[in-house]
């Protein structure tokens, strides 16, 4: 758990007051302009986090005929039939890989060059062999091996402390002042996160619908008025600076939900259908429609954060995974034909992001940015006490840090090489900073 602090209880307090959903603080008054401004250099990230641990070695899996013996022999009652895999063919590893059966969208992204597998990424402070994970001889993220603090450390990208800020929110601290409005450009629709915390640039964090008021203001003559009287009683200035805090953060709040609201009335419906009774696809759909309506908030840059739940499947893991990776394909498929539907593909970068089970994952990038139809990192030996095995128990040691991954990411984004280790304080210790999977 995270410390107990002013900036947890502020967004306590909104979250609170508002609805679930904290925003960033921001003047009044500089709302116009924020909407005056034009769009013609903009770019957008998709977090996709799959939260509980996700089982990558069921995602990707070897398809020539050693390669998925290796993998069958590893992963005994858990092995899916090969007749059943969906092949795909990475040019520069020069054997075939299959993904998992539900996967055919991917497939489909995958094949056409829209999408690239990243193999056996993870939190790193330095490279690491198994031989020096053996003996301790290099620096460890702490907690290692547990769910809750490897998901926190993919999100913050600080692997020696409990973290404040996230990689996302520190991103935003660098870039708001060349490519911000006055209107967040963070936006959680799953909930509050580490991930959006920044140190300047705050979040609009919802669960779902980040448009949505206080309860009972849902219009009306009534309404109205009472949220006029709570917005005259935020502006009162108690003499506390905590609570003056408090009130100021939820009032944002609430301004920052009517400027979304009043922009997203501005779009038109999209054509592409998205799977209905989905949570996550829900999350995408908004995400799509906050896109839509981009110039209308003056934004140059925005950073999403949406959630998949229910990957640590423990017994259940064949039945459970077989439904989360079909929603994750139907949903990531219908995301991209509207990125495409909308004209905005190849300035909007999707990755998933999380932890395995163990350590090692292995995760997807979708975009018209992405050099895709390839691998990149390097796959693992599916052998357990093999080269790659860290404990015996087929715990991959990462070959690729979360580090040169996030920073990839970052630097299309509009980092620049010499703010990146602010950032990402591991990079450092990496040879090769950023891999070549953005154009």
């Amino acid at each position: 758990m995270g410390k107990w602090n002013r900036r947890a209880f502020l967004k306590t307090t909104c979250c609170s007051a508002a609805a679930g959903f904290a925003a960033a603080s921001f003047s009044r008054f500089g709302l116009m302009n924020a909407l005056a401004q034009t769009t013609t250099d903009y770019k957008a990230l998709v977090c996709v986090f799959l939260f509980g641990g996700n089982d990558s070695n069921n995602m990707v899996i070897p398809y020539d005929a050693a390669g998925y013996n290796a993998y069958k022999t590893a992963r005994g009652g858990l092995a899916l039939a090969q007749g059943s895999l969906l092949p795909i063919n990475p040019p520069s590893v020069g054997s075939p890989f299959a993904f998992h059966p539900r996967f055919t969208g991917l497939q489909s992204l995958f094949n056409n060059k829209n999408l690239a597998v990243l193999a056996n990424v993870g939190t790193l402070v330095q490279p690491t062999t198994v031989t020096q994970f053996r003996k301790r001889g290099v620096m460890l993220p702490i907690n290692l091996f547990s769910h809750s603090d490897q998901e926190a450390q993919m999100q913050s990208a600080i692997l020696d402390r409990t973290a404040d800020t996230g990689w996302a929110g520190r991103t935003a601290d660098k870039i708001q002042a060349a490519y911000g409005g006055n209107f967040p450009i963070i936006i959680s629709l799953a909930g509050t996160n580490v991930f959006c915390e920044g140190l300047v640039a705050q979040a609009i964090q919802s669960n779902g619908n980040p448009t949505q008021l206080l309860n009972g203001f849902g219009g009306g003559t009534d309404s109205n008025n009472r949220l006029s009287a709570l917005q005259s009683l935020l502006t009162f200035d108690t003499g506390l600076s905590l609570i003056q805090a408090a009130s100021t953060t939820t009032g944002n709040a609430i301004q920052n939900g009517q400027t979304l609201a009043t922009a997203l009335a501005t779009g038109t419906p999209l054509a592409t259908v998205f799977p209905k009774n989905s949570y996550f696809s829900s999350q995408l759909q908004q995400v799509a429609k906050i896109i839509q309506v981009r110039q209308a908030l003056g934004l140059q840059r925005q950073i999403f954060f949406v959630s998949m739940g229910g990957f640590d499947t423990h017994s259940g893991q064949l039945a459970q995974q077989d439904s989360l990776f079909n929603d994750l394909s139907q949903s990531l498929s219908a995301f991209y034909q509207a990125t495409t539907e909308m004209g905005v593909a190849s300035i909007v970068t999707t990755f998933t992001d999380g932890t395995d089970h163990a350590w090692g994952s292995h995760h997807v990038i979708m975009g018209g940015a992405v050099k895709g139809g390839d691998f990149y990192g390097t796959f693992p030996t599916l052998a357990v006490n093999g080269p790659d095995d860290a404990t015996g128990q087929g715990r991959w040691v990462p070959t690729t840090s979360l580090d040169q991954y996030a920073a990839t990411l970052a630097s299309w984004f509009g980092v620049t090489p010499a703010d990146l280790p602010s950032i990402f304080p591991n990079l450092p210790n990496f040879t090769t900073p950023t891999l070549g999977l953005m154009g």
